[in-house]
């Protein structure tokens, strides 16, 4: 066997599995970990039963298989075999098996003790898919509750060791070699905004490839760029020099012949598929464009979906490390020296921003909530919630988030939750439909129609259009879904789409406009001119994701009959009051619902008044209370008793409306009388009688002149003040206050104007009045004017005749 930087390690590595059970290993891109790691682990001897041995992808799977195969000289299905999905090469003599991370999940949903397993390894686990998070997480609970001798093994290039390495409780090795080293080569500025990606790309394979001897291995994020960088290279190569694709939708064969040497200068486009786990030969020359397509939650379609982002670090030095592992090597990238410091580390987990649906049927399935098992990273809760709430629609959990029949029913599809149910529910004749609904649109720039799409899998010739590769993968995974579907009477194309999104089903909205309610309570339309445009209830099983009003992007139209039938006993009988904003009025309507859909709506005559007054509650926090200058006046009175007494500010009072206002709205039911409603009554019945008597003591609303007349506080400003005529205030000593807070009064002249402002009425006896006196006598001759007030009598009269 060639020596690999891997094999430096390998003893400190047998050992420290044989002593501990368990290990993360860090080892660079080329290292030789995925083929030479397993390989030494059986020929030592360490454990009894199979070694399995965990991969992202199909390819790596059976890459992977294959060369170990041929290292020992065999065929894989012998010594080394693999299992991923629709194919399988193992036999009674396999000793370590190759599988897809989805795989290991079932086998442990299966048989939790994994019979006849001895070591797992969980393969470039630095991609942090969902399935390996879940799938060490049960891994450790079976080991430290059933299987103490299982051997549980990280291994990646790029990890981020240390929170793997404290979940697991054990070492962390590092091979620190590098078969051969690359170098970086940076753009000298960034690629221009007019610039396609695809030209970019084709511009820098060129570059790389007269600058540099041996093969070269580009990376782009997905087939369609694939495709079109493949047109534009191909005329412009050298002579001799051979381009092709590869990527996971591709048969085998195509994959393979990629993969194979090339007797000429070979380049091979790939997604990110080529990132790990692959050897392929000849390979000196990397081209990175720096984008990588992720599976992410999208609201819009209810499942995961694949974006591009930009590649984080952890995946660009994967990815440059392809070119070091035959000789030295170049890694050419697609952005600039600048702009590589402003990537992410490392790439999010699938468990913070995938969906989680799947994810939560099988924690419900082994019995477990998240809190009972140990992950890296913590499942989003946001996004698990979300998750629980479409199982239960389903029927696959129960409130309490255990697993149903139905439930258990689901998980053994390779699907959705939502696709499995369609076809466990609809049985086999729903099969094309979940391959379709699993796949990428067919049929692009063709409108929303659904049908259309199903058509195109029937009569592909009839859609020129159509994209040949997706249909035949539609296709076949069609027949590999009918082949477990049960036997369910058949339905139509849009009841099965309705049992898969019963959320989305959407009645049309009284308008021109083609905008539809969907049943989950979100508002969608169509496009202008949509063919569907016309259809009164539709199933949106795609959508753009606007949270405001989303664009559907498929649907297709649902018969009311149809719908009835389906969902009869989903149907409620509701009344219901609620204040409406467009009528600015409490309406009481009875009503038959669907979620969010309204099917049938007539008035409700005899509506209590408990439910009308608590409709109207509503009402009046949107118009706000609209105290009247009493109620205002009570209001500030109790802000200025402190926080110890009833706290009747506005904000308070609008947020407890159901405790004080509503028994009082017997009779208002619209924004006009609401208008005419004074809260002062309803305000000193919450407060009652004895709090009344206390503020009325403490904070009063009037104050009593020595004339015995009684004058309103105003509260209204920042400081409660009266207005008195000077004369009826003769004879006061001391200056009137509310609570500890002096009065701001207002002193008139008998004519009512106001004469001086005051907070300091003895002040003012002593230091102002004799200078007013001196302008009032004038002008008021008739009433008098004291050289000393606090010896006078209040009065309002004028003087007598003499």
């Amino acid at each position: 066997m060639t020596q690999l930087p891997i094999h430096d390690i390998l003893p400190d590595l047998i050992a420290t599995l044989r002593r501990d059970g368990r290990a993360v290993l860090q080892a660079p891109p080329g290292a030789g970990k995925t083929t030479c790691v397993p390989l030494a682990m059986h020929e030592a001897g360490l454990c009894k039963g199979r070694i399995l041995m965990l991969e992202p992808r199909r390819l790596a799977a059976r890459a992977a298989a294959e060369r170990m195969a041929t290292t020992l000289g065999e065929v894989p299905g012998q010594t080394v075999g693999y299992r991923v999905r629709g194919e399988s090469k193992v036999s009674k003599d396999t000793r370590i098996e190759v599988v897809t991370e989805g795989i290991l999940t079932r086998m442990l949903q299966d048989a939790p003790d994994l019979p006849g397993v001895g070591a797992v390894i969980f393969d470039e686990f630095h991609e942090r898919s969902l399935n390996a998070d879940l799938g060490l997480a049960l891994c450790l609970e079976v080991a430290e509750a059933l299987r103490d001798d299982l051997i549980l093994l990280a291994m990646s290039a790029t990890l981020d060791a240390a929170p793997v390495a404290e979940v697991m409780g054990c070492e962390i090795l590092t091979s620190e070699g590098r078969s051969f080293e690359v170098v970086p080569h940076w753009l000298p500025r960034p690629v221009a905004k007019d610039t396609r990606f695809e030209a970019a790309m084709a511009d820098l394979i060129l570059e790389a490839l007269g600058a540099a001897d041996g093969g070269a291995l580009a990376f782009l994020p997905g087939e369609g760029e694939i495709r079109r960088t493949l047109a534009l290279l191909t005329p412009r190569l050298p002579g001799g020099v051979e381009a092709l694709p590869l990527f996971g939708a591709m048969d085998f064969k195509a994959q393979r012949a990629a993969l194979a040497p090339s007797k000429g200068r070979k380049v091979v486009l790939a997604t990110a598929i080529a990132e790990t786990s692959l050897t392929i030969p000849d390979v000196r020359i990397v081209v990175d464009g720096g984008r990588s397509r992720r599976a992410r939650f999208d609201p819009s379609s209810g499942m995961s979906r694949l974006i591009t982002e930009r590649v984080t670090r952890a995946e660009a030095t994967q990815r440059a490390g392809r070119a070091g592992r035959v000789a030295p090597g170049v890694a050419y990238k697609l952005w600039t020296r600048g702009e590589d410091g402003a990537m992410a580390a490392f790439p999010p987990p699938e468990i913070e921003a995938g969906d989680l649906a799947s994810f939560a049927l099988e924690l419900s399935l082994w019995g477990a909530s998240e809190a009972d098992l140990r992950f890296v990273t913590p499942p989003h809760r946001g996004r698990l919630a979300e998750a629980r709430a479409v199982l239960r629609m389903l029927g696959a959990l129960d409130a309490d988030h255990r697993i149903t029949a139905h439930g258990r029913a689901l998980a053994r599809y390779p699907l959705h939750p939502r696709l499995a149910h369609m076809l466990e529910t609809a049985g086999k004749g729903a099969a094309p439909l979940a391959a379709l609904l699993a796949e990428r649109d067919p049929l692009r720039n063709r409108g929303t129609d659904l049908g259309l799409r199903l058509r195109a899998m029937r009569d592909p010739g009839a859609f020129p259009d159509a994209h040949r590769g997706t249909l035949a993968r539609i296709r076949d995974e069609a027949k590999r879904l009918k082949s477990r579907a049960s036997d369910r009477p058949p339905r139509d194309a849009s009841e099965m789409a309705a049992l898969a999104y019963p959320d989305r089903i959407g009645l049309r909205r009284a308008g021109d406009a083609p905008r539809y309610i969907l049943s989950g309570g979100k508002g969608a339309v169509l496009p202008q001119g949509d063919r569907l445009s016309g259809q009164s209830m539709i199933v949106a099983t795609d959508l753009d994701g606007d949270p405001r009003e989303a664009r559907i992007r498929q649907a297709i139209p649902l018969d009311r009959a149809a719908f009835e039938a389906l969902f009869g006993d989903q149907i409620e009988q509701v009344r219901v009051c609620n204040w409406s904003k467009r009528d600015k009025a409490v309406r009481a309507r009875e009503q038959r619902r669907f979620g969010a859909l309204v099917l049938e709506d007539a008035p409700w005559h005899d509506a209590p008044d408990d439910a009308l007054a608590l409709a109207m509650a509503e009402g009046v926090r949107i118009q706000g209370l609209l105290p009247s200058k009493a109620a205002r006046r009570l209001m500030a009175r109790a802000a200025l008793m402190g926080p110890e007494f009833a706290d009747l500010s506005e904000a308070h009072l609008l947020d407890t409306l159901e405790d004080w206002l509503v028994p009082y709205l017997s009779g208002v039911t619209s924004a006009a009388d609401w208008k005419r409603f004074d809260i002062l009554p309803a305000l000193q019945a919450h407060l009652g009688f004895a709090a009344m008597q206390e503020l009325d003591r403490a904070v009063p609303g009037h104050f009593v002149t020595p004339l015995g007349r009684r004058i309103a506080i105003d509260y209204d400003g920042a400081t409660p003040g009266i207005s008195v005529r000077l004369q009826e205030l003769f004879g006061v000593m001391r200056h009137p206050v509310v609570g500890q807070v002096p009065l701001q009064v207002t002193l008139l002249s008998p004519a009512q104007r106001p004469i001086q402002i005051t907070s300091d009425l003895p002040g003012f006896w002593a230091n102002t009045y004799a200078d007013v006196r001196k302008d009032m006598r004038g002008q008021y001759p008739k009433h008098p004017w004291p050289e000393d007030p606090t010896q006078a009598d209040p009065t309002l009269r004028a003087k007598p005749r003499r």
